[in-house]
């Protein structure tokens, strides 16, 4: 098995990320630096990051995490802010968040220890939709939403096209709903704001055709043996 997929195997760190490692020299085998991404780890052989000895085999856990607001998408935080991480602090197993939501973003992330599938999942060849509801200021006319779906400028960058619904509002704002298929930083909200109408409040209601549904804030539910070979073949 090549050692960046034993890495991400081990729940380490996704395979872009396990190529790094290896680059920068944090990886050792049997004790020596390893410095070879393809390089196949054989039976017996002693695999280290940063000093921990890894498993390429361990249990795989997949789970469904409501975030609520003010809570960091990261496994520490520089500021001592609460993360994701407390949220899970109950599974033996140590996950990481799939992608990540602003501070400020409430709802659907998926968190695991499969290597494989974040990268699978992050992957920008994959367009895995992701459908937010975002209640903006102002109204959205029938032209603002046909922009929206044909691509904006956020900075330099034009938007893909997107799936845009809008739900209920009035002159003072709007509630919309938006299905993205790419990842840029704070995509949704400076998609809003491109068109003047900036985001008050945003939830990610669905990754794919996984769905939030009733799960409270805070809390976090199991994928189903579906939904986990739905990710493995997006």
């Amino acid at each position: 098995m090549r050692i960046n997929k034993y890495i991400a195997q081990a729940g380490v760190a996704s395979r872009r990320k396990a190529d790094e490692l290896i680059e920068n020299g944090n990886v050792k085998v049997n004790g020596a630096v390893m410095k070879e991404p393809g390089y196949d780890v054989q039976e017996g052989d002693k695999v280290e990051v940063n000093g921990r000895v890894v498993e390429g085999q361990q249990k795989l856990v997949y789970v469904l995490v409501n975030k609520p607001f003010g809570v960091i998408t990261s496994a520490k935080d520089e500021k001592d802010r609460v993360t994701v991480m407390e949220l899970v602090k109950d599974i033996d197993e140590r996950l990481f968040p799939v992608g990540r939501l602003d501070y400020n973003t409430t709802g659907a992330l998926i968190m695991t220890n499969d290597g494989s599938l974040t990268y699978r999942v992050t992957h920008p060849k994959h367009e895995l939709g992701k459908t937010y509801r975002a209640l903006v200021k102002g109204v959205i006319s029938p032209e603002k939403a046909r922009k929206l779906r044909n691509g904006v400028d956020i900075g330099g960058y034009v938007t893909k096209r997107a799936k845009v619904s809008v739900i209920k509002g009035n002159q003072n704002s709007t509630l919309v709903e938006i299905t993205i298929f790419e990842g840029k930083n704070r995509q949704v909200r400076k998609m809003f704001s491109a068109i003047g109408n900036p985001v008050q409040e945003l939830e990610r209601v669905a990754i794919g055709n996984i769905r939030l549904g009733h799960l409270k804030s805070g809390h976090y539910r199991k994928l189903t043996k579906e939904e986990i070979e739905y990710l493995k073949n997006c």
